[in-house]
Parts: structure tokens; C-alpha cells; sequence
């Protein structure tokens, strides 16, 4: 912003008028710097929010896609399947939050030539899943082998199929059978799972998962196998968001995100945040450095994306403690619906990219006990689940994870990361159940079973549920009204929560 020149109409005037003259065009130069700095700021801390959904997600598709054949570990050319055929352990520090029950199977479409169809065989008795996300990571289709139905999708599908994903203006005809899924963009994020029954069961998860494919239209209905690269080559080339590795202009991120923009449009709803963004240069299209912005609008700008990570974590930790009581400690959401909510949008790209609505699965996260201290190596717990909070409610598993503050697994004598319904967990006489969370292995072998490793003293970590098919009691455990996951209850000198529950000895 030009500060205005002020008219001198008297040109003969004093010293002492001129110095103060002077002085108030000084004081005005610098509150419009101000001003010019806090616009750039503002707009540029909610450009952060919007738009590190969509970045983060196109770091993930370069990343996912940079081989031309599919590996081990989810990675794979467009409109492929890459399998991952072993479960998760202490050295997996690709995704965040790996879970330990259902290996994936992750693919990326590109539908912008045509539409693909995605086929799974008949899977009975067994969770499955397809879950379909878009580049701002809503999820907008499921196929699943969850009864419940909420939202677009195929539930209780266990006969299998098979589902043409059409890109947008697509006005062809599919074959008989075929089941269309419309998706707004060209580009399809699909997350598989498929539950496993522990080590031993992984042979006949492979086996299914190796029947999951993907067609082009074109060649539906022939033998088709995707082309073989002259070389192949699983060399992951890992990609970062554009403007925040040291060394790196800030700006560059607003212009990665203008060109994604422009790539995938935002939705109509998104109107009113994107014409205030557009006086800053932040738009489909559009580039900050080319908008005629002062220094002090461009420094704004830089700041807001230096702390957008902060921001994002305070925001998160907000959003936590706000829902604290109604959840038993927990946060806990429906995700994968943003709408306008960027905000939440960006809390869920930051603790768990990926995320699917609640009918499918939820995650209560907690971060701290119950007393709100942060989760400790240093301390014991237990969660106590009384005999009338069981079963836990789920048609499909529970499980419940112990990761590092960095969402990894961490390194324990028995390599062991979860207690889920596989689990064989002692119960009390009364009939209720003590999971106790330590670093120190408990001194009773009665107490092993429901035993979950935590890190080293002094080493924080959080806690993370999966209930997968809540069905009826899914409106309760939303609203804070149904079954929440027991409370972490520090143990205090005696050996003892404060709710009268033994720790472990």
C-alpha cells in the first residue's frame, strides 16, 4: 500500500511545523506498514489453513507415483494397485499413523483419458474397504464391507463387483453391471483395506488383495494387464510442499497452491474465503509476486506460511481440549465431510491425512491423561473399561494403538504396537478390563497380556483408538451421549489411579 502525499499549502512555514509535519507522515508510513503487514498476515495464515490439505495431498500423489512399477510399501505408477502385504513395524516411517489390523492397498487414478474400473472379488466374514478421497481430501465414496450406510457409497458389499470411477463431463455408457461413481476431479486418491487375523493370516489377505484391479474402460472385458516398463523402478523420490524446507521462499507455497487451484478447482461454497484471498494474489491463476504487493504484504505472506504449522498444532490442540469432557479425554470427529470447515479440514491433514467418515471408522486421539497432562514414558497408566461398556460396540474390529509424539510405532521388547479384539485380554472377576500403559513390563505374567509398551521416560506419546462399524452406536459416540473410550488415569505412588483402579505391578 502507497501512502498518500500530503499538500503543503504553506510552503513558508516554521521549523517547528515542519518537523511535526514530518513526524506525522512518518507515523502514518509506519502504521500503513503495519496495516500492509497484518493483511498479508491475516490472509495468508487462512490461505495456509485452506490450502495445506490439497498441498500435503499432492506431496503424497508425487511421492506415491514417482516409481513406474508398484512396490512393497503402497507406491505405484497411476491407475495401479500397489499392495502392501506385511503389517506395519517400529521401522515404518513413510505414513503417520500406520494402523497394525489391515494391510493396504493404495492406488491414485488419473481419469482424464478415460474412466477406470475398479474390481474387487467376493470377501465374506471378512472387513474390506475401498475408500475413495479427492485431492482436498474429502471422501466421497466408500465401498465397504460395512453394513451402515451414511453418505454416498456401496455398504455390506461382500459379493464383490465392480465400479467405473467417471471423471467430471464424462457422458459415455458402462457395461452392464458396471456401478458408476462420479468423482468432481480427474484425480482419485483410493485408500484399500483389508483386515487380518494376525501374522498368520496375511497369506490369505495377500491372496485377495491380489485380486483387486484396475481397468480401463476401454479394456474392460478383455485380459488386460498393465503395460511393463522397458525398466522398472521403485526408486521412491520423496517430495516436499513447496516453501517450507529451509532455504526455500515461503511465497512459493501460495504459488504451488494457485497452480493446484487452478488444476482443482474449489467448490462453489469456497467463494466467499477465496475473493478475500484474492487481493493478495492467492487464487486459480493468480501468483502473490505478480499482484503489485508491498514488501510489507509479501513479509505478511512469508510469516503465515513459516507459521502455519504452529498455528495448525495450537489450532488442533484447541479443538481437543474444547470436546475434552464430552469425550472422556478423547477428540473425536466425523472426518472426511470438510465443507466449509477448513479449519478442522487442516487439524485432520495434520494428525492423520487419509481420514474417512465416521460411519466406516472412527479414531478417538488422545494426547494426554486425564488430568489433561501430556501422555509421558515417565508415568503408568491404566484405562479401566467396566463390564456395561462392553463388548466395545463395532460390527467390523476395534484396536487400540500406542504411537510416538512423530505418529510412529515404538520399539518395545515385544513388538508389540496394539491390543485390538484379536487380543486376548484378561478380564477381572468382575468382568471388566484393565489396560495398563508402561514402559516397564509388568512383574505379573497375569498382567502381560494387557500390556501396552509405551517409550522411555521422558519420551511423550499418544494413544489412538480404531472402531471400525459403529452402527447404531455410532450418534452416541459423536455426540459425547454413547460409549466413549475409557479415560488414561495416571497411577499415583500407591500403585493406584484416582478412580481406585490397580495399576500394574
Amino acid at each position: 500500500m502507497t501512502v498518500p502525499r500530503r499538500r503543503l499549502r504553506r510552503l513558508a512555514a516554521g521549523a517547528a511545523f515542519a518537523c511535526a509535519l514530518l513526524g506525522a507522515t512518518a507515523g502514518a508510513a509506519s502504521a500503513d506498514a503495519t496495516s500492509d503487514y497484518d493483511t498479508g498476515l491475516a490472509l495468508g495464515a487462512k490461505a495456509y489453513e485452506y490450502g495445506i490439505p490439497l498441498l500435503d495431498t499432492a506431496r503424497i500423489f508425487t511421492t506415491a507415483t514417482s516409481v513406474n512399477v508398484p512396490d512393497a510399501n503402497g507406491h505405484g505408477p497411476v491407475n495401479r494397485f500397489a499392495n502392501v502385504f506385511k503389517l506395519a513395524d517400529a521401522s515404518e516411517k513413510t505414513v503417520n499413523a500406520p494402523n497394525n489390523d489391515t494391510p493396504y492397498s493404495i492406488a491414485w487414478l488419473d481419469l482424464s483419458k478415460e474412466p477406470q474400473i475398479l474390481h474387487a472379488p467376493a470377501i465374506k466374514n471378512r472387513f474390506w474397504e475401498f475408500e475413495l478421497l479427492d485431492p482436498w481430501t474429502n471422501n466421497f465414496y466408500n465401498i465397504t464391507s460395512v453394513p451402515t450406510k451414511l453418505g454416498p457409497g456401496d455398504f455390506g458389499v461382500t459379493r464383490g463387483g465392480d465400479w467405473a470411477v467417471v471423471g467430471p463431463g464424462f457422458k459415455g455408457k458402462l457395461p452392464r453391471g458396471v456401478k458408476k461413481v462420479v468423482s468432481r476431479y480427474n484425480r482419485v486418491w483410493i485408500i484399500g483395506r483389508t483386515y487380518v487375523r494376525g501374522k498368520a493370516d496375511l497369506p490369505a489377505v495377500g491372496r485377495i488383495q491380489r485380486q483387486y484391479s484396475i481397468t480401463p474402460l476401454s479394456k474392460y472385458g478383455s485380459r488386460y494387464t498393465p503395460p511393463t516398463p522397458a525398466r522398472p523402478d521403485t526408486t521412491v523420490t520423496q517430495a516436499t510442499i513447496p516453501g517450507t524446507q529451509p532455504g526455500e521462499d515461503p511465497i512459493a507455497f501460495f504459488q504451488a497452491l494457485d497452480k493446484e487451484m487452478a488444476t482443482f478447482p474449489p467448490p462453489a461454497a469456497d467463494q466467499p474465503l477465496l475473493g478475500q484471498l484474492k487481493a493478495v494474489g492467492i487464487g486459480a491463476g493468480l501468483d502473490p509476486l505478480s499482484a503489485g504487493l508491498s514488501a510489507d504484504t509479501l513479509r505478511g505472506l512469508r510469516d503465515a506460511v513459516t507459521q502455519g504449522p504452529g498455528k495448525v498444532t495450537a489450532a488442533a490442540l484447541a479443538y481437543y481440549f474444547a470436546n475434552f469432557d464430552k469425550h472422556n479425554g478423547y477428540l473425536i470427529g466425523d472426518l472426511g465431510a470438510w465443507g466449509t470447515n477448513y479449519a478442522l479440514r487442516a487439524i485432520g491433514d495434520k494428525l492423520g491425512v487419509g481420514g474417512q467418515r465416521a460411519n466406516i471408522a472412527t479414531y478417538p486421539l488422545t494426547l494426554t491423561d486425564h488430568n489433561k497432562a501430556p501422555l509421558s514414558g515417565s508415568t503408568r497408566y491404566v484405562l479401566h473399561i467396566p463390564k456395561s461398556r462392553l463388548p466395545i460396540p463395532t460390527q467390523a474390529f476395534w484396536s487400540l494403538t500406542l504411537y510416538d509424539s512423530s505418529s510412529f510405532f515404538v520399539p518395545n521388547p515385544l513388538n508389540r504396537w496394539v491390543l485390538n479384539d484379536l487380543s486376548h485380554l484378561r478380564k477381572n472377576a468382575d468382568g471388566s478390563i484393565d489396560i495398563y500403559v508402561q514402559h516397564d513390563q509388568p512383574t505379573s505374567p497375569k498382567q502381560m497380556s494387557n500390556w501396552l509398551p509405551a517409550p522411555a521416560a521422558g519420551t511423550g506419546f499418544r494413544l489412538i483408538w480404531r472402531l471400525y462399524g459403529l452402527g447404531k452406536a455410532l450418534p452416541g459416540v459423536l455426540n459425547g451421549s454413547g460409549w466413549q473410550p475409557p479415560a488414561v488415569m495416571p497411577c499415583d505412588a500407591t500403585g493406584h489411579a484416582a478412580d481406585g483402579t490397580a495399576c500394574a505391578s
